[in-house]
């Protein structure tokens, strides 16, 4: 059975998606999903679940439905499993969020405003200052401040793209993993993101994000994390 903090305590991507327990279901297993909390090829089972998150089973069979429509589970004798997916469609997905995501950071520079963009700012510098960071503190302000930057393009159809293609997030097992220089490289990144945004500039914003998803991608090749 899946234990419930797996699920509970990784409530940060897509905040404000949600509203009724089928969506919160849905939100908070996919987002075990993709951060790696529930590990490819673990078994979902309803009744399981249910009792774990003390909902009944309705809200669950909708929230898997959902995922499997979503390709991030599949469907086994006694339920559903997550996909394994193979190297190639892994980076098939980066590359499809490095598109979408990088044209949501150029929305954002032209869009956000100047109360959105110094948030995101906030939280960059709040990354910059902190000498020796936990991997959960890694993981929620990046977290935050990609949220932070497809809220601020202010386009829904395209944060709904981008949450569907964002099967495999920065997590606590890539975070323990990797060095102080990746945790830098990663803060270049966002700090040439930030400064595009900024200063306004659409394409800069674009460019700089679609690298850093790239980068994001490459990190994860080298982990084994995927």
């Amino acid at each position: 059975m899946i234990s419930i903090s797996s699920i509970e305590t990784n409530d940060n991507a897509g905040e404000g998606r949600g509203g009724t327990t089928s969506e919160e279901v849905y939100e908070k297993l996919r987002l075990a999903i993709v951060t790696g909390e529930i590990r490819p090829n673990a078994p979902l089972i309803e009744v399981d679940l249910a009792n774990t998150l003390k909902v009944s089973r309705t809200p669950i069979r909708e929230s898997l439905q959902r995922l499997g429509a979503d390709e991030l589970i599949v469907p086994r004798k006694r339920g559903w499993a997550v996909r394994e997916y193979s190297a190639l469609e892994i980076q098939e997905s980066y590359e499809v969020r490095a598109a979408l995501e990088g044209y949501a950071a150029g929305l954002a520079a032209e869009r956000g405003s100047d109360e959105e963009i110094a948030t995101i700012a906030e939280i960059q510098k709040l990354r910059n200052v902190e000498t020796n960071p936990s991997h959960e503190f890694r993981v929620t302000t990046n977290r935050q401040f990609h949220d932070g930057i497809i809220k601020a393009a202010h386009n829904r159809r395209l944060a709904d793209a981008v949450y569907r293609s964002g099967r495999f997030y920065f997590n606590e097992r890539i975070a323990a993993n990797t060095t102080r220089n990746d945790f830098a490289s990663n803060q270049a990144d966002h700090s040439r993101i930030v400064s595009a945004l900024q200063a306004r500039d659409s394409d800069a914003a674009e460019k700089a994000m679609r690298t850093h998803i790239l980068n994001t991608f490459r990190a994860f090749q080298r982990y084994g994390a995927m």
